[in-house]
């Protein structure tokens, strides 16, 4: 058999609809400048769907950084991996002060947050060693988990009961194993919103010889006091064994960082095949981010701004008697029921009619007959952006309660 022919007999649970998604639903192109409003098949829109939390990507500090670093040494430097020949005194100056600012002994930068994570779990855990991991975790998450050849336990969605049911289970095989447990949870999970239960998993220590690894990626820069992340916000960043995050988030940048004990960073630094065999991260991300991270350290009104904005549009939803499930973080989830042309229809609905342009969610990624929106609010959104689209909001979501969408076509206004 030719191994082509069974892609094409099959092209996934999301891909058997690109015929019809692509271009509109799946692989948008959204133009113009990064902000609030960018373009969409000609038109403007109101963006709620990017990850741009404190409005850095366009930032005329940041935009100067990067366009300095792209002037002083283009794309190519430093010239390959990075133990090799790809290091700078500038990667170790980011390093050292993103361990300053998450309060961890040491870091290593990380070309993509998605494969570092990975290959992360690659290198800690052997075929003896056991992970649990909450049943909601990222992808990234899911995969590296997945390429173990040892046991895993998942235990439900932020569930501390479950989670220690699962952690007694790893233990009694550890004890035959002779390996040891690697817990993961998110710091906060970016579909529903929700932190991660990290004091409490963490207490678990007491009874429980396990290490835990926290995927931040949502909530570096948009939680805590200071906006060094879920753990600060918690008060348990001490108890974080690995703590991760992404630049590709709250940074609006490329790459990512693990930090942690100094020693255990020193085994990654020379165990992680996805850095030793990949270029290093090229000068004008790290310069970049150097400068956004001064930002978000030294202009706190940027985060104030973005739980202004946070505040505004999750009240405005849940008096319009919306469902946003269990989000205590920026990320905002919209709970509706409805089929799979319904949603279609509503979406198509609110971008074409209201202007709103954000994220959609249904069927094969949730259970049939559900739809959730995710919005994300960021520090550049204005109350006039609030109150069109919760008006937008409003109205579509009568018309999905009233069977509106159940049609073949929607008519553009």
């Amino acid at each position: 058999m030719d191994i082509f022919e069974k892609l094409l007999k099959s092209l996934g649970p999301i891909g058997q609809h690109s015929d019809r998604a692509h271009g509109y639903f799946a692989f948008p192109k959204l133009e113009g400048e990064i902000g609030n409003r960018m373009t969409f098949r000609g038109k403007e829109k109101i963006v709620w769907s990017l990850n741009n939390y404190l409005g850095l990507a366009n930032h005329p500090e940041v935009r100067q950084a990067d366009i300095d670093a792209v002037t002083q040494f283009g794309l190519a430097y430093p010239m390959g991996a990075r133990m090799m020949s790809g290091n700078t005194d500038y990667h170790d100056q980011l390093e050292k002060e993103l361990s300053e600012f998450v309060q961890k002994e040491d870091t290593m930068l990380l070309n993509y947050g998605y494969q570092g994570v990975l290959s992360a779990i690659d290198a800690i855990c052997g075929r003896r060693d056991i992970i649990v991991y909450d049943a909601e975790s990222h992808a990234c998450i899911i995969d590296g988990v997945r390429l173990h050849p040892g046991h895993r336990y998942v235990f439900k969605h932020n569930d501390v009961a479950d989670c220690e049911k699962q952690l007694r289970r790893a233990t009694e095989l550890a004890k035959t194993s002779g390996g040891g447990i690697f817990l993961i949870t998110e710091g906060v999970f970016g579909m529903g919103g929700d932190q991660g239960k990290l004091k409490e998993i963490i207490a678990l220590k007491d009874t429980y010889d396990f290490r835990i690894l926290v995927d931040d990626a949502h909530g570096f820069g948009t939680m805590g006091k200071t906006g060094a992340g879920t753990g600060e916000e918690q008060g348990c960043q001490d108890g974080i064994d690995l703590y991760f995050s992404t630049f590709a988030k709250s940074m609006a940048s490329i790459g990512g960082f693990i930090s942690g004990n100094k020693d255990i960073i020193t085994y990654l630094r020379y165990n992680m095949r996805s850095q030793i065999f990949a270029k290093s991260l090229p000068m004008p991300y790290v310069l970049g981010n150097l400068k956004r991270l001064e930002l978000l350290r030294n202009k706190p009104e940027l985060k104030d701004k973005l739980w202004e904005n946070v505040r505004k549009i999750q009240q405005g939803l849940k008096d319009n008697g919306f469902d946003i499930g269990a989000t205590d973080t920026p990320v905002t989830p919209i709970y509706m029921k409805g089929s799979i042309p319904e949603a279609t229809a509503m979406c198509l609905d609110l971008r074409e009619n209201y202007n709103v342009f954000c994220s959609i969610v249904v069927y094969p990624v949730i259970p049939k007959g559900q739809i959730i929106y995710r919005i994300i609010p960021t520090a550049v959104h204005t109350d006039e952006d609030i109150e069109l689209t919760l008006k937008a909001f409003k109205e579509t979501k009568a018309k999905l309660d009233a069977k509106v969408y159940d049609v073949a076509e929607i008519p553009l206004t």
